[in-house]
């Protein structure tokens, strides 16, 4: 069982930064995937970055948006900059034992946290 609890979340104006966090807690078994994914108002739940030995971003924040993980930690992070309004969501984390791709879609994702709100004006 994967436990994932993002934070780091937060308003900020256009242009700025946040670092979202996600930890795995009581985590002893290897993930073959984790991943960044947004779900805006109005607009279908979208994968925005990807860790899997290698990593993929999506088209709109690739250049903005860095993702990296810290095995000591088992802790993902996802730094955002460069921030506009359109990143405006809930940021939620995912994880997966077996997956093998393709790694920005939401099904191929079986747990998942709760969400962390970014508002960006």
């Amino acid at each position: 069982h994967v436990q994932l609890v993002e934070s780091g979340g937060g308003s900020v104006e256009a242009g700025g930064s946040l670092k979202l966090s996600c930890v795995a807690v009581q985590d002893t078994t290897k993930r073959n995937a984790m991943a960044w994914f947004r779900q805006s108002p109005g607009k279908e739940r979208e994968g925005l970055a990807a860790m899997y030995g290698g990593t993929s971003y999506a088209d709109s924040v690739k250049g903005r948006f860095t993702i990296s993980l810290d095995n000591a930690k088992d802790t993902l992070y996802l730094q955002v900059n460069s921030l506009k309004p359109e990143d405006t969501g809930t940021y939620y984390c995912a994880a997966d034992l077996v997956t093998d791709g393709p790694f920005l879609n939401d099904t191929e994702y079986y747990y998942w946290g709760q969400g962390t709100q970014v508002t960006v004006s």
